[in-house]
């Protein structure tokens, strides 16, 4: 039977060393959500979220032209693609065609509509690029991104939010 000194004891040699905030996953994320944070609020300013400037880029920018292959260039579920889609169809971004006589394949294109929101936030988007970047020089930035890449690596996991 464990007694409350024995458990102080196993608590206090787990906080050895432990400080939240030397924790990656900590730093990582905080950074993320600053990063986060500041797009939302510029991105607002026209009506866009996070989620759906990666639509727009990725269509319009990349040619990724169907709903499978965004749900892959985005890092995110087809469901939630699916959802997103029909939110920014229904606001006059993008427009769906079918691919042959299966609705099921359908290719994505922007609208007029579409292409002005890209113009548009794709400056907001490289200026917090530019202004995250500008904090590193150019070579702790190419470790910084190969150190990304390092840790995501094999990390196949769909999720639901971006």
């Amino acid at each position: 039977m464990e007694t409350k000194s024995t458990a102080l004891s196993a608590t206090n040699r787990m906080a050895e060393g432990y400080r939240l905030h030397n924790r990656i996953g900590f730093k990582v994320t905080r950074l993320a959500r600053i990063m986060e944070a500041r797009l939302e609020k510029r991105l607002s300013e026209h009506g866009i979220t996070r989620l759906m400037w990666c639509v727009l880029s990725g269509v319009g920018l990349e040619s990724v032209t169907t709903p499978s292959t965004l749900a892959d260039y985005i890092g995110i579920a087809r469901p939630a693609v699916s959802r997103l889609l029909k939110t920014m169809e229904e606001r006059g971004l993008i427009e769906r065609t079918c691919i042959g006589d299966d609705k099921r394949y359908t290719e994505l294109a922007l609208t007029t509509l579409g292409q002005e929101k890209l113009k548009a936030c794709h400056v907001l988007v490289r200026e917090l690029n530019d202004h995250f970047a500008g904090k590193l020089d150019r070579r702790l930035y190419e470790t910084f991104m190969e150190t990304i890449d390092e840790l995501t690596r094999d990390e196949h996991v769909q999720l639901m939010r971006l």
